[in-house]
């Protein structure tokens, strides 16, 4: 009797805790959008090669092919949505875009906020581009020197308190970049992923990335907080997999020009189908 009466108490505390847990699960992002047929998906457009406009102005890069996928595979149609550094959190909470690939390094305060779905998908660390002719070789000789950043970078502020510089933060890309071209500041600080790609443009030849990349971090996808450990994130975290698996974004990397990464590599080998010749 002891031993039915456990296991009826095991079996309750089980069905209680499923019942918990699908009530947490209203699932309300994934329900609206399998029923309009479209997922709308924020993404930057200023950040070439993963999001940017080209010459005809459509959305285009990695990150849309990625958004792309992720549609395809839904079954939905595929609504871009152009966001900054500044907002795209913001419009995920408030509902103005479903998911978000958006460039974002994947931080604790940030998890509080988003869901940031795993396994993540890219990473990159901090650097800068700077002239050739400052013959710039460490981050101390950044100290008291105008450095011009992205507005809602979270490096600005590493940057700042840890080599005093002077951070000059932008709304977009662009104008930071054109401020360096001005000589209103000595250097511009960012992902060094971009900067490789700028430097591999043609359009940057008087330029280099002179330090030693620091703070790696991953980049993360995200969803509706609410609904990361329910379909929408499961759904995405199951993308993030097979894309890693099947080496996509490694050949994306290809397409795109981007500097091969050893963090795609691993997580190729570390997927990958232990059978597969």
């Amino acid at each position: 009797m002891q031993k039915v009466l456990s296991a009826a108490i095991l079996s309750a505390i089980t069905l209680t805790s499923v019942s918990a847990y699908s009530a947490q699960c209203t699932n309300e992002t994934w329900n609206r959008v399998m029923e309009r047929g479209k997922v709308v998906v924020g993404v930057k457009a200023d950040y070439k090669p993963w999001g940017y406009r080209n010459e005809s102005g459509e959305l285009v890069g990695m990150e849309i092919d990625m958004a792309k996928d992720v549609a395809a595979t839904m079954g939905v149609e595929l609504e871009l949505v152009p966001v900054q550094s500044s907002n795209r959190m913001q419009f995920l909470e408030q509902g103005k875009i479903d998911m978000m690939i958006a460039t974002m390094s994947d931080r604790k305060d940030r998890r509080e906020i988003v869901g940031i779905v795993q396994p993540n998908y890219y990473t990159s660390g901090t650097n800068v581009m700077a002239p050739k002719a400052l013959a710039l070789k460490e981050w101390t000789d950044l100290s008291g020197k105008p450095v011009c950043g992205k507005q809602g970078a979270f490096y600005n502020k590493i940057v700042e308190e840890r080599y005093d510089a002077d951070i000059v933060a932008f709304t977009g890309n662009a104008e930071a970049k054109q401020a360096l071209r001005d000589k209103k500041c000595i250097a511009w600080v960012y992902d060094d992923s971009s900067i490789m790609a700028d430097l591999a443009s043609g359009n940057w030849d008087d330029f280099e990335m002179p330090m030693q990349t620091e703070d790696d971090n991953p980049w993360g996808l995200a969803v509706p907080k609410d609904e990361l450990n329910c379909v929408f994130g499961k759904f995405m975290s199951g993308m993030q997999y097979n894309w890693h698996q099947s080496g996509a974004l490694i050949e994306l990397e290809k397409k795109w020009g981007i500097q091969a990464t050893s963090y795609l590599e691993k997580q190729n080998q570390r997927f990958g189908d232990w059978l597969a010749e």
